[in-house]
């Protein structure tokens, strides 16, 4: 049985006339997700994600799993650290500089912490290569830690030193190959995105320092975004700003028509080419037998800032709001007071309810009975449990018991018989 009482969720009490001094600038998830206990600040531009927010992690990382095993997405786990060299090689041991976070090891070998594996991928590839046509092509991936030095992180999980990302390479026999297999993994992004039911952008790209000629990002429009994103809502084509020259996104586009936002990015897709496999000798042998270079792609979402993007997105200023698949627990039970008539006439009534809707495996009560119904109340409110089914007064009432449904996705409350809500909560977690 999931219980409130067992979870560790440190939130953060303010007085309420207390005067905060010399705090940093919060984005609004960053604060929410500070003061429910969902992370905590560890270091600079680094988190503690705690048990709630790690389970919601836990969700979106089987969401991702699902669709990529759909296009044939093999996962694995390559090493945090990648050597230098291989970095030097490509040449982004110059060109991403700043970003990277470098070590070394107590034979003075320079290591790199990985912000992002072509390096590693490739010269993974390279070390069993020439591989064999009929075994492309070959799409792999991770969701693993990854590190930037930022230079100023801000904002929590949405610009931090260090971060979950899922990560995948491909590779492909010719460029038309590759082009097929980038269509393919957009897709799934965007059945990914759209199953969370989080709304989102896709855009025409600058390639940077990763290389290639096509590139696609994937936006959340909010005012904190810090990308500037020009569309046109006639031809619905959107770019990043980078790309932008006199204001045109394309021949059809009126200046006039053009709309300006910001987007906070949490995806991002490359063809590569053979930028990476011809500098690391990543082969195969073709049909003729005769060895050619692999054709590329990488494509990454940020799984910690997605889930914070989401938060920022539909959150209030003062209680988290979840695309609900994300949700930490879907229901919410909370019992009647220690010590109070109600307890003693709606005993057995929180289990009988958990019972019936425990095949959801998202259910969880909140035993802390201690506290009264309207501060726990207050509580799941803030922290977006969906729905919260509260046994109170009307529960004892032995002629016409009700229970009390928050809906907090709809923005509803009403009283019900207990199988009225079941049935509702139930219904409402299908749709």
């Amino acid at each position: 049985m999931n219980r409130f009482s067992k979870i560790f969720f440190p939130q953060l009490i303010v007085p309420k006339n207390a005067v905060v001094k010399n705090q940093e600038l919060h984005s609004k998830s960053q604060k929410l997700m500070i003061d429910t206990g969902l992370i905590k600040h560890c270091g600079n531009g680094t988190y503690y994600i705690l048990p709630l927010l790690q389970r919601s992690m836990e969700k979106l990382i089987r969401i991702i799993d699902k669709y990529m095993s759909e296009i044939d997405g093999q996962k694995l786990t390559m090493p945090t650290l990648t050597a230098a060299d291989l970095w030097k090689k490509s040449g982004r041991f110059e060109t991403a500089a700043t970003e990277l976070m470098i070590t070394k090891d107590r034979h003075e070998r320079t290591q790199i912490l990985s912000p992002t594996h072509e390096e590693s991928v490739t010269n993974l590839i390279a070390s069993i290569s020439p591989v064999s046509y009929k075994s492309l092509p070959l799409r792999l991936y991770q969701i693993t830690p990854k590190f930037r030095d930022e230079l100023r992180p801000k904002f929590g999980l949405l610009r931090a030193k260090e971060f979950l990302m899922k990560d995948m390479y491909t590779f492909d026999i010719n460029l038309e190959k590759a082009k097929k297999t980038y269509d393919a993994v957009n897709e799934q992004y965007a059945k990914i995105l759209n199953h969370l039911k989080v709304p989102f952008v896709k855009i025409t790209a600058d390639t940077g320092n990763m290389g290639g000629k096509i590139s696609h990002e994937y936006h959340i429009i909010t005012e904190i975004g810090e990308d500037s994103i020009i569309s046109c809502p006639k031809c619905c084509h959107a770019i990043n700003r980078e790309l932008a020259k006199d204001g045109k996104i394309c021949e059809k586009c009126c200046e006039n028509d053009l709309k300006n936002e910001q987007g906070i990015e949490i995806g991002h897709t490359f063809i590569l080419e053979d930028r990476y496999s011809k500098l690391l000798k990543a082969s195969f042998l073709n049909k003729s037998g005769k060895p050619e270079y692999l054709q590329m792609g990488c494509y990454g979402i940020g799984v910690t800032r997605l889930i914070a993007a989401s938060i920022e997105l539909f959150s209030s200023e003062t209680e988290i709001r979840w695309s609900q698949e994300l949700a930490p627990y879907k229901v919410c039970i909370l019992p009647p007071k220690e010590g109070s008539k109600e307890e003693a006439i709606t005993t057995h009534l929180d289990m009988e309810i958990y019972n019936n809707l425990s095949h959801l495996d998202d259910i969880i009560i909140d035993d802390r009975t201690h506290m009264t119904i309207g501060k726990r109340l207050m509580d799941m409110k803030k922290l977006g449990i969906p729905y919260l089914i509260v046994i109170g007064s009307k529960s004892a009432d032995s002629q016409n018991p009700s229970i009390e449904v928050h809906d907090l996705k709809n923005n509803y409350v009403n009283d019900m018989s207990i199988n009225d809500a079941i049935n509702y909560v139930e219904k409402c977690l299908k749709t």
